[in-house]
């Protein structure tokens, strides 16, 4: 790509259209290698991918390859390849636009795009149901042109999604997809492709269960990168941003680069893939010139934070855990596990894989999404009354960086002191997710469950100068706690540090709800 001096980049911010985006002249992160694999090697495809990361544009892309707009693809991978560049009827079903917070919406949906697709094929509506319609549509399409059809369903669980804690609608939802779906093996013989987008793989839906030669390329290799920005492309399409954004912010190209990669790369969606950066994060990043939280904007997390609370999980195992391929890939709504849904909308993702155990280990993507996660989730745990001051956490904050343990532990008793009594931490899990959840979002670099030869550290903070171990109890004492560290010398991986140790136990009291006097000693 020739270098463009940064007022002449346009950012397709938004844009999910590629012929608009083509035809405006915007920054287009070249994906069309991905289309050629797709024709030569099956029919029937699926991608999982969190919201905002392309799914809707790659799709568009696969539009207008296969309704032959050559024009569109000038300069581009595609366009280098053996191709007929012929038009394909094309049916594009987008369930995106719309939040199905009532069953006619997706009647709407499905009846605007029916009626278009009857009046191009000239079919007349005989007032058949959905699934008799749509085939009706496929096999007309193939008749009249002469070519199998291609099938492009963007977000085609955006009303399940939308449901998961109301029953009665997802369920009539589910039977109104899953006849619409059924159509996908039945019409075989008129279909020459179908590519399937979504948020989660619901393990219960007929699109799966029936549709034996559905190709998941959600964990695949081969398309890892298919969404998204990978590292090199960083530093392909985007030199001018980042000079901007290092320029502006009074830094260093380089440093520019770290910022960018703390705040938004991290994202890995195979076994040995490489990191993948949040593609509408960066380039709004790169309109803005300002590394910010832009992600955590397109929506809030409520199903996962309910689901987390309800289910009463251990946030700090759950956050950073193993786990096997089956699990990550289904979510079944009669048994919901709180890992595919955290993972499969984006809130964890892929950091290793052990070969010999088959198991992935999971964690937070980067800064960003940790800061949205814990943020959603600090009302659920901590909803602490209007007027405590924002001060508080900074001074929380500022007490870990400076040294100061009784400084910290006393102003995080003035954060808890906050909560109103129907607020109530009942039970020891609530109170360790309350302390790690404040710990991770005022920016502590907090390890839990942090494993010794003699048992587990319920909380280790580090800074550049200063280590904290912390053990925490629930309606015993502070006595305890530091006993415990003592005696199991939960210090011992960190003597030949040589930063300043903190030991400090911490006990809940039930009667008061508060933090009793905390000990703390430093290791000498």
């Amino acid at each position: 790509m020739d270098k463009k001096t940064p007022e002449k980049v346009k950012y397709p911010i938004g844009q999910q259209d590629f012929k608009v985006l083509r035809q405006q002249g915007r920054l287009y992160v070249d994906k069309t290698r991905y289309i050629e694999q797709l024709v030569e090697e099956d029919q029937y495809y699926f991608l999982a991918r969190p919201r905002r990361f392309g799914k809707s544009l790659f799709l568009s892309t696969l539009k207008y390859f296969f309704e032959g707009e050559r024009e569109l693809f000038k300069g581009l991978y595609i366009d280098s390849i053996e191709w007929n560049w012929e038009k394909y009827p094309v049916l594009h079903l987008d369930l995106n636009p719309e939040r199905y917070f009532d069953k006619d919406t997706l009647e709407n949906i499905l009846n605007a795009r029916f009626e278009e697709w009857e009046k191009v094929y000239d079919i007349e509506n005989d007032g058949g149901d959905y699934s008799r319609r749509f085939r009706r549509i496929i096999e007309n399409a193939h008749k009249k042109t002469g070519r199998q059809v291609v099938i492009l369903v963007d977000e085609y669980d955006k009303p399940l999604v939308g449901n998961l804690n109301r029953s009665d609608h997802f369920e009539y939802f589910q039977e109104k997809l899953a006849s619409i779906y059924s159509n996908f093996k039945s019409s075989a013989e008129h279909i020459k492709l179908v590519f399937i987008t979504g948020v989660s793989r619901f393990s219960k839906l007929s699109v799966f269960s029936d549709l034996n030669n559905l190709r998941d390329i959600s964990f695949s290799e081969d398309f890892a990168d298919i969404c998204g920005i990978t590292e090199a492309e960083l530093h392909q399409y985007f030199i001018p941003g980042i000079q901007t954004l290092a320029d502006k912010e009074g830094i260093s190209f380089e440093e520019a680069c770290v910022e960018l990669k703390l705040n938004y790369d991290g994202y890995r969606f195979s076994r040995g893939g490489s990191d993948i950066y949040n593609p509408w994060s960066v380039l709004n990043a790169m309109r803005e010139s300002v590394v910010y939280d832009y992600w955590a904007e397109t929506g809030k997390p409520t199903i996962v934070v309910e689901a987390l609370r309800n289910l009463n999980v251990d946030l700090e195992k759950i956050l950073n855990t193993d786990c096997t391929l089956d699990q990550l890939k289904g979510l079944d709504l009669s048994n919901i596990d709180p890992l595919p849904l955290l993972y499969q909308t984006g809130y964890l993702t892929i950091k290793a894989y052990d070969r010999e155990t088959k198991l992935f280990n999971l964690g937070i993507p980067n800064r960003e999404v940790s800061r949205d996660l814990f943020k959603a989730l600090l009302p659920y745990y901590i909803s602490v009354e209007r007027d405590t001051p924002d001060s508080v956490a900074r001074d929380i904050l500022n007490a870990i960086l400076k040294g100061e343990p009784a400084k910290m532990m006393e102003s995080i008793d003035i954060f808890l002191a906050g909560i109103p009594y129907e607020m109530k931490i009942d039970d020891e899990n609530n109170f360790h997710n309350a302390i790690y959840i404040l710990l991770r979002l005022i920016g502590a670099r907090t390890e839990t469950e942090v494993h010794t030869s003699d048992g587990r550290i319920d909380l280790v903070i580090k800074t550049s100068k200063f280590i904290y171990i912390i053990e925490l109890k629930f309606g015993k004492n502070s006595d305890m706690a530091i006993q415990q560290i003592r005696e199991k010398q939960y210090d011992l991986p960190y003597r030949n540090d040589s930063r300043r140790i903190f030991l400090i136990g911490v006990n809940f009291n039930t009667t008061t709800r508060r933090i009793d006097k905390p000990e703390i000693q430093e290791f000498k």
